[in-house]
């Protein structure tokens, strides 16, 4: 049964893009024979030089700062939740109407396509970091734990354009967090961890591209749907997927993570502010017209808060003392 929340129009569009997601996945997404897996870019403990290539490996990772470190750990946790995040997009109503997983429906093809290759990225980084020998991998782990424990709440109430509008966003700034530590990394001399990071800011950069297009395709078909779901995400906020990822009872895991990014540059606050004008600009906010008149309203608050957030990314301070060395 339907959710008797999701408008009949949202659940009759997202079924008319069943044939575009369908090329989406025969197209764009890699097939597991021929695109990378995470053991190209690993020492091969089969070969007689695995421990030469363990050695040179440990003395590139020996340089990278502390915070790029945690950074870094804090991106692969968020990747290794996983199995919340395909539980999540198939409980979006209209994703999933079979309730299979192994469905030949166009959503469930894409939500397996779209877990199978976000999967190696986790696997890739959880076994960097191992053969770095510079993190608390049970502390680690502990945490990977928790957040799949935790679970996961995106505050899309089920909603398939809430959905769609957030994992545009969320790719986008994922693919942007893993550029910029890639960057950090190569500074720091570790040209391996950045190719590395480089090419999982490629499957990132494909799959924002996906999504962006599934909304679109969204805002060509219903339009003041669709605007009035934007608006909404963007008063609700963003929320980062691993922001569970502390104790119930002492949230600032995440807090920390996060503030370390802020600092180092690799995800901050006019980060998120660039996001919200790219997806403005890219959906034409301002140019769509034949809107009813609550969209009008909320084409009129999207087209100014690109500014708005602008501002207030001007005002986020860095963090006056050094962090806490979580992970480390």
């Amino acid at each position: 049964m339907a959710n008797p929340k999701i408008e009949p129009r949202k659940l009759e569009v997202v079924a008319q893009l069943c044939g575009y997601v369908d090329d989406l996945v025969d197209t764009k997404m890699l097939k597991p024979d021929t695109c990378w897996q995470p053991s190209d870019f690993l020492p091969d403990f089969s070969n007689e030089s695995y421990i030469e290539e363990l050695k040179e490996l440990r003395e590139r990772a020996s340089n990278i700062p502390n915070t790029v470190i945690i950074s870094l750990v804090g991106n692969m946790i968020t990747e290794e939740a996983l199995p919340s995040y395909q539980t999540w997009f198939n409980l979006l109503e209209g994703m999933n109407p079979d309730r299979n997983v192994a469905s030949d429906h166009a959503w469930a093809r894409w939500s397996r396509a779209w877990t199978a290759e976000e999967n190696r990225h986790g696997d890739l980084l959880n076994k960097y970091l191992f053969l770095t020998g510079r993190v608390d991998m049970k502390a680690v782990e502990q945490t990977i734990h928790r957040l799949i424990h935790n679970g996961v709440d995106n505050l899309t109430e089920a909603d398939p354009y809430n959905g769609i509008i957030y994992t545009s966003f969320q790719e986008r700034a994922t693919k942007i967090s893993h550029v910029n530590t890639g960057k950090l990394a190569d500074k720091a001399g570790d040209s391996v961890l950045s190719k590395i990071c480089k090419i999982i800011a490629g499957d990132e950069a494909r799959h924002e591209n996906a999504y962006k297009g599934m909304m679109q395709k969204i805002f060509e078909l219903d339009p003041s749907g669709a605007m009035e779901s934007f608006g909404k995400m963007m008063r609700t906020n963003i929320v980062m997927p691993a922001r569970l990822m502390g104790e119930q009872q002492k949230l600032n895991l995440f807090d920390t993570f996060s503030a370390i990014t802020q600092n180092i540059g690799i995800y901050t606050a006019h980060d998120y502010a660039s996001i919200i004008k790219h997806l403005v600009d890219y959906w034409s906010v301002e140019h769509l017209s034949g809107l009813s008149a609550e969209a009008n309203k909320v084409q009129d608050y999207l087209c100014g808060l690109p500014d708005r957030f602008k501002k207030l990314a001007e005002r986020v301070k860095q963090m006056s003392s050094e962090p806490e060395l979580i992970w480390i």
